[in-house]
């Protein structure tokens, strides 16, 4: 099982630790995430786009890992991903270039094989 798939797995069941441990968190940070990523002036295609160029400029392979497979599911190719990943890379510099293979990696293993 790939990195990617194994954090997918695993984040579910965090999750639902949270929803126990921490309820209203969870609800609020939920409620604020669907709120602001529904479509509006910018698509949720688009916003997935920059949470996750946004991700790669943190270094955040959960967030990566996260995004990526949000990204899909919005509707973008592996192209625009990797596009949107390599903006951040072109505004954070080196340690987002080495987060780059996090975004391939996850691309591998959640994109459809054409």
């Amino acid at each position: 099982m790939s990195n990617t798939l194994a954090f997918l797995e695993k984040f579910k069941g965090d999750i639902e630790k949270m929803r126990s441990s921490a309820p209203d968190m969870l609800k609020g940070f939920g409620g604020m995430f669907q709120s602001i990523m529904k479509d509006g002036a910018l698509k949720k295609k688009e916003k997935e786009l920059v949470a996750l160029g946004i991700a790669v400029a943190q270094r955040c392979e959960p967030c990566i890992n996260l995004h990526v497979q949000k990204c899909l599911e919005a509707g973008n190719s592996p192209g625009e991903i990797i596009e949107a990943a390599s903006v951040a890379v072109m505004m954070q510099g080196g340690p987002a270039y080495t987060h780059i293979p996090v975004v391939i990696e996850a691309l591998e293993a959640l994109a459809p094989k054409t």
